[in-house]
């Protein structure tokens, strides 16, 4: 049996590089894989250390076991509401790429993507693209979330990948650690990776001028290596993310800022909603809790459809 790190996976074959002789194979998996706990559509995902073996007078390798995984990051199916999609496995860091517009980026799509990061313990980092694009007002609304989102805790950059601004603070980012992207389709992942490593020379595309949203360029979820240090894990642009096995009860307790200001509510089954007593609607109302967030965080609790595909 061998060893191996998962860089890529089309959904039925996985390129799994060996760990001794960096040998890239092609595998995929015989019978039902299934990983202990989790409903999930892809059982391997790119970042999982596996071990695997070569049948005799076969190219195509066979994935038997999946190693123990310190994290990943998951979303819920978009096809299959009770099956999970993971977007990458054994990671330093996520990173959300954002767009103020073209496309536009909804607030509630960031606080999705950050609860899915903290309900398994991985940092999570904010990308603004496409500085040189926004007028005035797109430019304070940006300043206004960074704000936002800087003093939870998040630490957040400004870039624009078409002039090549405040990209030096992404490659120091980036240096000497496993990383996932992720975004909406046309926020410019692929184009800031080329950035980052014009050797990898990854497909890009214009954004579409009549919806103002991009095209699926990636559409499957890739690691590489870059030359400055580390692996980045490219992922196909997202339209929703759907959290997966979140109790509602427990939702608050990934907002940072509201599970640190719970303490102090009245009542300890407080949901923050309509309860007497309750320190987290006393901070919204002095603004020591961003507004912003808080009605996100009404939204996602209670799952209103309408916003869950933003």
């Amino acid at each position: 049996m061998e060893k191996g790190l998962v860089i890529k996976s089309t959904g039925s074959l996985y390129s799994v590089k060996n760990t001794k002789t960096d040998e890239i194979i092609t595998c995929n998996i015989r019978g039902k894989l299934r990983i202990k706990g989790i409903k999930s559509t892809n059982p391997v995902a790119v970042g999982d250390i596996v071990e695997y073996y070569l049948p005799e007078n076969s190219e195509i390798g066979v994935i038997k076991n999946v190693l123990h995984r310190k994290n990943y990051i998951i979303r819920k199916s978009t096809n299959l509401s009770k099956q999970s999609h993971i977007l990458a496995a054994n990671i330093d860091q996520a990173i959300l790429m954002i767009t103020i517009a073209y496309p536009e980026t909804y607030p509630v799509f960031i606080d999705r993507f950050l609860i899915s990061a903290e309900a398994y313990n991985i940092p999570a980092k904010l990308i603004f693209n496409k500085t040189d694009l926004y007028n005035d007002d797109q430019t304070n609304y940006l300043n206004y979330l960074i704000k936002i989102y800087e003093a939870v805790g998040y630490e957040c950059f400004a870039v624009s990948v078409k002039n090549k601004t405040n990209v030096n603070q992404v490659n120091d980012l980036l240096k000497d650690k496993i990383s996932v992207i992720s975004g909406n389709s046309g926020v410019g992942k692929s184009s800031l990776i080329n950035l980052i490593d014009p050797n990898l020379n990854l497909k890009t595309s214009e954004i579409s001028v009549s919806h103002k949203s991009g095209k699926h360029t990636t559409t499957f979820a890739e690691m590489f290596e870059l030359s400055i240090g580390g692996f980045i894990i490219d992922t196909p642009g997202i339209r929703g993310f759907g959290l997966y096995d979140i109790k509602k009860e427990e939702l608050f307790h990934y907002f940072p800022e509201i599970f640190k200001v719970s303490e102090k509510c009245k009542y300890h089954n407080c949901t923050h909603i309509h309860e007497p007593g309750c320190a987290v609607q006393e901070a919204v109302s002095n603004e020591t809790i961003s507004e912003l967030r808080y009605n996100n965080y009404l939204s996602i609790l209670t799952d209103d459809e309408s916003k869950h595909r933003l």
